[in-house]
């Protein structure tokens, strides 16, 4: 007589491998709806929390007696007070604040002018598990949280990167509502302004993603063998010719790119001016990268003789997932930096679990409050990121003509 254990078993074996996968993907949807609906209730929207003066003060680049100076003078536009009398800042706050003082200094401001083009920042990887949405997703809060135009473009279709943003990808994103809608071939194809989402980070928007990026993956290959295809399909050109419709509203684009190298990844290369690739320094990661080189070289290659744009202002590689106290990780570290010299970011993603503590509530470190965990922690993992995106900031900064802040 079998036990309850094994009739379990003997029940799940009775259906297909592709009806026992569904039945699971439902029960762990439905379950994550209620999580989501425990956290978030269905009326709720994810929101930004304020900033102390001290916060606003680096963010801007002014000392904290000076704030403290222009918000008791009036001059300044208007800040609320703790019930201690603390200064406490929205991000409207801050950016009003930075426009302000941007009157009598320019360089308190950060909007691209003049010859300045479009920052396109690609994050890519071909290996998950590399950091690859953790990094951009950070790297975009740390331009939006600077006066930067932002926006990010979630092109995985695991769509991480919403879900940070508040949107559960199955049910906030429906049907043509990623950047598919906007790079597709057929006559459903929509505006990509009409796709774009604001975020509860002033100055930062996003174009979610959800399953339905896989459409371009499998469109791609019939559009290519159609006789009667117009010559202006190049599917390489299709994320620039959406991002030149909305170039003059934002200063930055940074995209999470699938962790694969298809059709979409080749297309997000090709409209970007920058190229970021996230490195776990293991040497199973690097055995990965090399592969992923390898064919992105070939790949590219093919792309670049039929006309596409593969000049990049510049190509970092950026060490994630860090563990200072691990001898081989300082190994592989240093094998790097000696092959590919100044292309190896001098900061590194520091492995955190101030970054995993945060990421339990769907929370970046620079949404989650210092006071939400331990304070040393937080502040280290917070230094630890903002070396890393200070030093992308000033290749920006660079690409741009303009000093480094």
């Amino acid at each position: 007589m079998s036990s309850p254990k094994h009739a379990v078993a003997e029940q799940s074996t009775e259906r297909a491998i592709d009806q026992l996968i569904q039945a699971d993907a439902h029960a762990l949807s439905a379950q994550l709806q209620t999580l989501r609906e425990k956290l978030f209730p269905p009326e709720a929207k994810k929101t930004l929390r304020r900033f102390s003066s001290g916060e606003v003060a680096r963010l801007i680049g002014v000392t904290d007696s000076y704030l403290r100076h222009l918000a008791a003078s009036g001059e300044a536009p208007e800040v609320e007070k703790t019930p201690q009398g603390r200064l406490s800042y929205s991000l409207d706050q801050v950016h009003a604040l930075r426009a302000y003082l941007a009157k009598a200094k320019p360089s308190y401001g950060r909007f691209r002018s003049g010859n300045e083009h479009l920052q396109v920042i690609a994050v890519t990887n071909f290996k998950g598990g590399s950091g690859k949405t953790t990094t951009a997703t950070h790297l975009a809060q740390y331009f939006a949280l600077r006066g930067y135009r932002v926006l990010a473009i979630d092109l995985d279709p695991q769509a991480s990167m919403s879900a940070l943003f508040g949107y559960q990808p199955e049910f906030d994103v429906g049907d043509n509502q990623t950047l598919y809608g906007a790079i597709r071939y057929d006559e459903q194809r929509r505006p990509l302004k009409e796709i774009v989402r604001p975020t509860y980070f002033t100055g930062l928007d996003l174009v979610p993603g959800n399953l339905e990026l896989h459409e371009f993956e499998h469109s791609t290959p019939k559009m290519l063998a159609s006789t009667d295809r117009d010559p202006r399909d190049l599917f390489f050109a299709r994320v620039a010719m959406a991002l030149e419709t909305v170039d003059a509203n934002y200063d930055i684009v940074v995209i999470d790119c699938p962790p694969q190298l298809g059709f979409l990844t080749l297309s997000a290369l090709c409209a970007a001016t920058s190229v970021l690739i996230t490195v776990h320094p293991q040497m199973l990661d690097i055995a990965s990268m090399n592969q992923f080189l390898a064919m992105a070289s070939d790949l590219l290659s093919v792309v670049r003789e039929h006309g596409g744009n593969l000049k990049y202002d510049w190509l970092r590689y950026l060490m994630t997932r860090y563990e200072p106290n691990d001898g081989p990780q300082a190994q592989i570290v240093a094998f790097l930096r000696s092959l590919f010299n100044e292309r190896v970011l001098t900061a590194m993603m520091v492995k955190s679990t101030a970054v995993s503590d945060a990421g339990l509530s769907k929370q970046t470190i620079y949404e989650a409050g210092r006071e939400t965990m331990h304070r040393q922690t937080y502040d280290r993992a917070v230094e630890a990121m903002d070396d890393v995106n200070r030093e992308i900031e000033k290749l920006v900064r660079e690409a741009w003509g303009r000093p480094a802040q």
